[in-house]
């Protein structure tokens, strides 16, 4: 039984926050039905997203709506809050939160009170200072960023297939990603193959037309996989006709002309972000302790260090690796952690609640996986390498397991099925992103949304 009646606020409803709330409404079940306990979820967006379907989703493998996980129903026991806290102020214990509803009432934000708080808002993209970039970059987070890059790549190729002017067509035809992680190298190649395939169906677009650039500043691409599936990944991309430019960084992309460190000058329609990540900035708008690199100083029991009652993990927090030989290092901001230190940090509060003894967060890696395009893949389990249709099949069968909920799993699986069987599909609904458009025209002669209005040229 707990002590007193807690209230637990989780913030985010991404893998941490999603993943606490879920083992706290199963380890809690009598407590929130006697009213005991009451979990309240605060995330900007109703659904958690399972990031690395993202790049299949982009590829049209999978509908947009199975990389999402409904937050209302999984977390049924628990109060799902849609709004942004904008601050934290543990020392009085209460969360400034803006709602949707805020706008419209006019009164001021609103303050949520608390007494055990779960800090897991994630991160965001990691943007430098370079000329163009955030008038004409792509960032490859967010379900929807993914569905409008897909979208915008095959409008790239329509623009090609209907221009006459050459210098119009070079551009809409070269892709840029800067960024050797996963996210980048997993668009890169899905959106290649996806691209290749298109092209059959577009008389005077081949894919040798097509120019896809990789841009990393460090001499090696997939950290993760290790050095030598890391290299075997380079050459396979160059295989492809994939230009992989390493030790390269991007100075410039202003009026949409690409300028690399090299010296090499292109234009281009479509640049794609994917060169790291940063703590979420409401980390900054606490009075909880951080690294000098922004994020929450833990402990291995995954509370905020000389804090009582706060509690955090994923990206946002600088979690001890209590399995490394090297004293001081932190677990990696991935998936793969996130997902297990949330069992631990659910688990732990509700230790606390029982006045009993926490437990520590140790995980040693087990591995990773990438996907390089449909049947090509690398892989590194349990120190095993794995190449091609291989590794691509542990990866599918990997993040199946993983991704949350029986019917996400079944569902997943049933598309996977259907694009073994079926043809792909092709078709771009970039009209999505400004559905009243038509209307406005037919109501008050606007004209349509054009290219030219949109800084990535998508309509």
């Amino acid at each position: 039984m707990v002590k007193e009646r807690a209230r637990i606020l989780v913030v985010g409803g991404g893998y941490v926050g999603m993943y606490t709330a879920l083992r706290l409404q199963r380890r809690l079940k009598r407590e929130l039905r006697q009213g005991e306990v009451d979990i309240t979820v605060v995330a900007p967006d109703p659904y958690m997203t399972y990031q690395p379907f993202l790049p299949e989703a982009a590829a049209g493998s999978i509908s947009p709506r199975h990389v999402v996980v409904p937050l209302r129903r999984v977390l049924d026991r628990c109060h799902v809050v849609i709004g942004e806290v904008t601050s934290v102020e543990h020392a009085k214990r209460t969360a400034e939160v803006a709602t949707l509803a805020t706008a419209e009432e006019r009164k001021g934000p609103t303050f949520l009170e608390y007494d055990e708080l779960v800090l897991a808002p994630g991160s965001i993209a990691r943007t430098l200072p370079i000329p163009g970039l955030a008038e004409h970059g792509i960032g490859f987070k967010t379900v929807e960023e993914a569905i409008g890059l897909r979208n915008h790549v095959i409008e790239q190729m329509d623009i090609a297939s209907s221009t006459r002017d050459p210098a119009i067509r070079d551009a809409a035809l070269t892709f840029v990603f800067v960024g050797g992680g996963y996210a980048g190298v997993e668009a890169l190649g899905e959106l290649e193959d996806m691209a290749r395939y298109a092209s059959r169906y577009y008389h005077n677009v081949q894919p040798e037309d097509m120019k896809w650039i990789l841009v990393e500043a460090t001499d090696r691409i997939l950290p993760e996989v290790g050095p030598e599936l890391g290299r075997y990944t380079v050459t396979e991309l160059r295989r492809r006709n994939i230009q992989v430019l390493l030790d390269t960084r991007l100075e410039s992309c202003v009026d949409r002309v690409v300028a690399l460190s090299d010296g090499q000058r292109f234009p281009t329609r479509t640049l794609v972000w994917t060169a790291g990540v940063r703590p979420h900035p409401l980390i900054a708008a606490t009075d909880l302790p951080r690294t000098p690199r922004g994020r929450l100083k833990c402990t291995a029991e995954l509370t905020i260090d000389g804090v009582d009652h706060a509690w955090a993990a994923g990206d946002a927090a600088a979690v001890p690796d209590v399995t490394a030989a090297e004293p001081g290092t932190e677990t990696a901001p991935n998936a793969q952690h996130a997902v297990r230190q949330a069992r631990v940090l659910g688990d732990n509060i509700v230790h606390a609640l029982r006045g009993e003894p926490l437990d520590t967060y140790a995980h040693q890696y087990v591995g990773s996986v990438a996907s390089l395009g449909f049947h090509k893949g690398v892989a590194q389990v349990y120190g095993r390498r794995l190449k091609g249709y291989p590794a691509w099949f542990m990866h599918r069968v990997y993040h199946l397991s993983r991704v949350p909920t029986f019917n996400r799993k079944a569902r997943v699986l049933a598309e996977w099925t259907l694009s073994g069987l079926f043809k792909r599909e092709i078709v771009s609904l970039g009209s999505l992103e400004h559905p009243r458009a038509e209307f406005e025209l037919a109501a008050g002669g606007k004209p349509p949304h054009s290219p030219s209005d949109d800084s990535n040229g998508s309509s």
